[in-house]
């Protein structure tokens, strides 16, 4: 199963090598990783996807909670959170293709950030899921390049579970 975790540091050089050293060293792949500032000077949070059951997950948490810098570590996996990634896609587009391309893009709420006379670059933000269902929609017309930040995540103040809505809402639109 893949977990999200949220975890506060204390800005000190070394602080990312350590952290990502704590899952090298037991044998874990970080799927994704995205750090930057917090909200507090000095601090900044560390978004990382990792694979792994619940035990060996509450283990790598206690883990990180005993090193140096680390101030606060969050499994939002099972919580009510607002995740978002972005994506930058160059994708081949022919005269006779782009029309199509631009108007797929505009279902996913993505921008046009790029014109070539064969290429466009989009860029779009959302739920990881969002990002892959538009890649594959692009493909048939050929991705040159990709570039993604990783999911950046942050617990919901509300408390609503979103995706427990849209299960509910989708259950509840179905015939009997």
């Amino acid at each position: 199963m893949k977990h999200t975790l949220s975890v506060l540091v204390e800005d000190q050089s070394g602080a990312l090598s350590r952290i990502s050293g704590l899952f090298a060293r037991r044998g874990f792949n970080i799927d994704s990783l995205a750090v930057g500032p917090a909200e507090a000077p000095g601090i900044s949070r560390l978004t990382m996807v990792v694979e792994g059951d619940d035990r060996t997950l509450q283990q790598m948490t206690k883990q990180l909670d005993k090193l140096v810098n680390v101030l606060n570590v969050i499994d939002l996996t099972t919580l009510p959170a607002v995740e978002r990634e972005l994506m930058l896609l160059k994708v081949s587009a022919t005269n006779e293709q782009r029309t199509n391309i631009i108007e797929l893009v505009q279902v996913f709420r993505a921008k046009v950030v790029d014109v070539s006379y064969d290429a466009l670059t989009l860029e779009v933000v959302g739920d990881p899921g969002k990002l892959v269902a538009l890649e594959k929609l692009l493909k048939p017309y050929g991705i040159l390049e990709i570039a993604r930040t990783g999911k950046v995540a942050l617990e919901r103040a509300s408390g609503v579970n979103t995706e427990m809505l849209k299960s509910s809402s989708i259950r509840s639109n179905l015939p009997a």
